[in-house]
């Protein structure tokens, strides 16, 4: 399996009421379990099953992916700014592995 590295992009600062915009990108083949390889082998499949982004513990986005998602799932949403805080961002694969990032967000 390749290695997966997630990714997202917060703005570093933000005025109290601001909707600003959130991108994130995870690096992942998400085989559906269809697919063959060239000797015809059916590569095993292997995707990640959901996303969360939460501020300050609190999710306020979420989804649930499918073998019908490509690989690379990006996700861009908007949140609008209650305070400083702090952002989580996890995804779960089906098999139990977790990735998770952290992102800090000012008020100014």
């Amino acid at each position: 399996m390749t290695k997966v590295r997630p990714k997202v992009r917060v703005p570093k600062t933000a005025k109290v009421g601001d909707v600003v915009k959130i991108k994130t990108l995870i690096s992942h083949r998400m085989e559906s379990g269809i697919r063959k390889d060239k000797k015809g082998n059916v590569i095993p499949r292997d995707i990640i099953q959901s996303f969360e982004a939460q501020f300050e513990g609190e999710p306020f986005f979420s989804v649930d992916m499918h073998p019908a998602i490509s690989a690379d799932p990006y996700f861009a949403f908007y949140f609008k700014v209650p305070g400083s805080g702090e952002f989580t961002f996890i995804w779960r694969d089906e098999k139990g592995q977790n990735w998770s990032l952290k992102r800090k967000l000012a008020v100014s």
